[in-house]
């Protein structure tokens, strides 16, 4: 079994009191590529809605959302993997997630499924993995047919500067 610190922090996060080998992940498209999170870092999946956008943002965040009376910036994956602007479909969906006491929500091509995967399938990421620096790379997940990266949440957005956006958000949420 491959067993990293990362891979360990990430079972952590989606462990169950019955099986910790397994990791219950949540899988999604962006661009032409599969990702996966831990489940228990999602909040919620939404339908595409109204997006604000928010002057002086970062050019990966595409606005703010508001959910239920709270204002929650908006970050576009594809624009943050510098993949270019998301085009808009019926299968677009958004994530929201807790990073750093932040509630933040990300944009996704397609979510797919929730997967629950042996932790032994999971190796390192290699040095480059689809043009993302492997610093946001958890590990890459071998299935049957398919590689399946894992994203480290905490260091996609944990130093994220959202700008205007997230201003806005920490001021309506206080």
């Amino acid at each position: 079994m491959t067993t990293t610190s990362t891979t360990t922090d990430l079972m952590q996060d989606t462990n169950t009191q019955n099986d910790s080998e397994l990791l219950q992940l949540v899988s999604f498209v962006v661009g032409v590529e599969e990702y996966a999170i831990p489940i228990l870092r999602v909040q919620e999946i939404n339908r595409m809605m109204q997006i604000t956008r928010v002057p002086q943002s970062p050019e990966f965040v595409e606005g703010v959302i508001n959910l239920r009376g709270k204002i929650i910036p908006v970050v576009d994956l594809r624009a943050r993997f510098g993949l270019g602007c998301s085009e808009s479909t019926s299968e677009n969906r958004i994530i929201v997630v807790e990073v750093s006491g932040r509630v933040i929500g990300f944009t996704v091509d397609k979510v797919n499924e929730v997967l629950r995967i042996s932790a032994n399938i999971v190796d390192d990421p290699p040095t480059m993995v689809s043009g993302i620096e492997t610093d946001y790379v958890e590990g890459v997940g071998k299935l049957d047919d398919r590689l399946l990266i894992l994203l480290d949440l905490n260091k996609l957005f944990g130093d994220v500067d959202l700008g205007a956006a997230g201003e806005q958000a920490a001021a309506d949420a206080a």
